[in-house]
């Protein structure tokens, strides 16, 4: 049985006068934060702020870019070429990391959001232009992708540290791939639910999927969406469930 995993959330997914979900509840729970930069959601403020917060609470920081769709939440594919999503992570992440100098923290890892992330699992051009741009931002950046997916492969073919996640609280494909969230079963909702699928994973290295027999994954560490009703209680419930069973919970990359 897996033994030690992270704990990771999308947070800092707010902007302006307008706040989604219990980010400053979520950082004290998990091991690391994917923020907003700036397409789907959050703005300078908003960065900074979440970005203190992590800091104080010994948060590992990710970057979390998105397509530039705020009125979707970043959860529609826009149009664009390859090299065009390759500029617009470019730009997201490049911002993260300016506002984390600034707050005296640094962003140590590259996780795609919604659609975005999606498109990334996929489709192996995208995730070579998502890679590539990481890769010239900084060699010190690593890649957390959808375990088993094409961003993976694309980030361990450009040499980049990658690590592979799991999510908590969303369905499974028989093809490694999360469940759209325009069916009913792509969330899970019941924190207990969620935690015993994750203690059956970490035991076995199998997950459950909606259309076939479980599948082979590995896994760094386990998403739990801050933006969802019951964030703050999946991830204590979780917490609480892996602890009581022996994993103990530890960011995959340092602070």
């Amino acid at each position: 049985m897996t033994r030690t995993i992270d704990l990771n959330s999308d947070l800092g997914e707010g902007f302006g006068p307008w706040s989604m979900g219990d980010d400053a509840t979520m950082l004290s729970l998990v091991n690391s934060a994917n923020i907003a930069c700036g397409g789907h959601a959050s703005d300078p403020e908003t960065m900074f702020t979440t970005l203190n917060l992590a800091a104080k609470h010994v948060v590992t920081v990710g970057a979390h870019p998105g397509y530039n769709d705020r009125e979707g939440f970043g959860r529609r594919i826009i149009p664009m070429s390859p090299n065009e999503i390759g500029r617009m992570v470019a730009a997201q992440i490049g911002a993260l990391m300016g506002i984390a100098a600034l707050a005296g923290t640094k962003v140590a890892y590259v996780k795609p959001h919604g659609a975005l992330g999606n498109l990334a699992a996929a489709d192996r051009q995208v995730a070579d232009a998502i890679a590539a741009a990481v890769q010239m931002l900084s060699p010190q950046l690593a890649i957390l992708a959808i375990s088993g997916t094409a961003l993976e492969h694309a980030a361990r073919a450009a040499t980049i540290p990658v690590f592979s996640e799991i999510f908590a609280d969303r369905g499974y494909l028989s093809n490694g791939q999360l469940v759209p969230r325009s069916r009913p079963d792509a969330m899970i909702h019941d924190p207990e639910i969620a935690a015993t699928r994750l203690i059956h994973f970490l035991e076995t290295g199998l997950m459950p999927v909606v259309d076939g027999e479980p599948i082979q994954l590995a896994a760094h560490s386990i998403c739990v969406h801050g933006d969802s009703p019951g964030a703050v209680t999946m991830a204590r419930v979780i917490k609480e469930r892996l602890g009581a069973a022996g994993v103990e919970l530890a960011p995959f990359l340092r602070p």
